[in-house]
């Protein structure tokens, strides 16, 4: 099944690469195998040049740092991809490509581990989907009580402009999208398969209506064609949590692919929200211990906004554009980092006076700039 968007995105800058080299990096992305590692080093050695990379002979790829397996996997499948018709497929379905070099790659996403060189995405994203985001998961059967659940913060989170993640699976995913597109708010569904296969198949008319709709995108890092197989759905959960400032799991049992996509989050640093279950219920046996385990108890939609600084999200984005950095500004953020610094410390340190670093840091907190983190602490923004 196909999702044709006809309406040209809102938000899509044009990509850094000209068409040639954009061809080349879609048919690496085809090729199993490359990865962000072997892709990384292929840029590496050849300069960036990935035609010439992907002319490349045995010697020169070995020369590359790519191991034997992976030499032959890629002269086996290279000659069945021809990357200009790659590139051409896509546009005929309106599929649009991210890659590593574009200022449209998600920031929050660049920061991880292994992530993709190349993202497909169809619909549209705007700038608040690349810095306001948080990923909701759970359990496909889902309970009355996880569907409540589930609405609530969904609704809630996606009135305040914040960007709702999800995997478009059945039960929690589901809700998660359509209590989003419902109150006019925003979500993006990442996906384990190409684009032009949409999984599970009853989800089509959801997916669709995500694009059409111009509240949200289809994405994944998987090329055309590609079949939602079991070891796909990993990597999908470690591309929600990497776009997501947190991960909130509202409905899960102990062995939920949920659980998975919270694990990924901690590994990315990301914060991970999970809201009480019942101790008879199988639905609560997984977020529960994810509690048990450090993640933050939830009862409401402040305990997540004001953990990440999410509370004035809307006044933050208005002083973004309305007021520049200063030399204040500037000399402050040089002394931040994303580890905790007292009030006192900086103003020793910037040599400024004490009411002017008072009001600089109330500033830059309403601009999204930095947060508080208690006791007069403040530390670097995520986004």
């Amino acid at each position: 099944m196909e999702v044709h968007d006809n309406t040209p995105p809102r938000y899509y800058p044009s990509t850094a690469l000209s068409l040639d080299e954009l061809a080349y990096w879609i048919a690496f992305s085809r090729v199993s195998g490359i990865g962000p590692v072997s892709f990384k080093r292929l840029l590496d050695y050849f300069a960036d040049d990935v035609e010439s990379a992907w002319q490349a002979d045995s010697k020169a790829l070995h020369a590359a740092r790519l191991n034997q397996h992976t030499i032959e996997q890629f002269l086996k499948q290279r000659p069945k991809i021809i990357p200009q018709q790659e590139l051409e497929r896509l546009e005929r379905l309106r599929v649009w490509v991210i890659t590593w070099r574009d200022e449209s790659y998600p920031p929050l996403l660049k920061k991880i581990e292994y992530a993709p060189p190349v993202l497909y995405v169809c619909g549209n994203l705007t700038e608040d989907d690349r810095h306001y985001t948080l990923g909701i998961v759970g359990t496909r059967k889902m309970s009355t009580y996880g569907r409540q659940v589930t609405e609530r913060f969904a609704s809630e989170l996606a009135r305040s402009r914040i960007t709702i993640v999800s995997g478009l699976a059945l039960g929690v995913d589901t809700v998660a999208h359509t209590t989003a597109l419902d109150v006019g708010g925003r979500t993006i569904a990442v996906l384990a398969c190409g684009l032009d296969v949409i999984y599970p198949a009853v989800n089509h008319d959801l997916a669709k209506r995500i694009v059409e709709s111009g509240q949200g995108a289809l994405l994944t890092s998987f090329p055309l064609g590609v079949k939602p197989e079991s070891g796909n759905f990993p990597a999908r959960n470690h591309l929600i949590s990497g776009l997501s400032q947190g991960i909130l799991v509202t409905e899960a049992p102990p062995k939920s692919g949920a659980l998975i996509t919270a694990t990924s989050a901690l590994n990315q640093g990301r914060e991970v929200f999970a809201v009480p279950g019942g101790i008879f219920s199988p639905g609560g046996a997984g977020v529960n211990k994810l509690i048990q385990d450090g993640a933050h108890p939830v009862t409401n939609v402040n305990d997540i906004v004001n953990n990440l600084n999410l509370f004035m999200l809307s006044q933050q984005v208005e002083a973004q554009v309305i007021l520049p950095e200063n030399a204040e500004e500037q000399k402050l953020l040089s002394l931040l980092s994303h580890e905790a610094c007292h009030i006192d410390e900086l103003i020793r340190e910037s040599q400024l006076p004490a009411n002017t670093v008072s009001a600089v840091l109330t500033m830059m907190e309403l601009k999204g700039m930095i947060r508080q983190v208690g006791g007069m602490h403040y530390v670097l923004s995520e986004t």
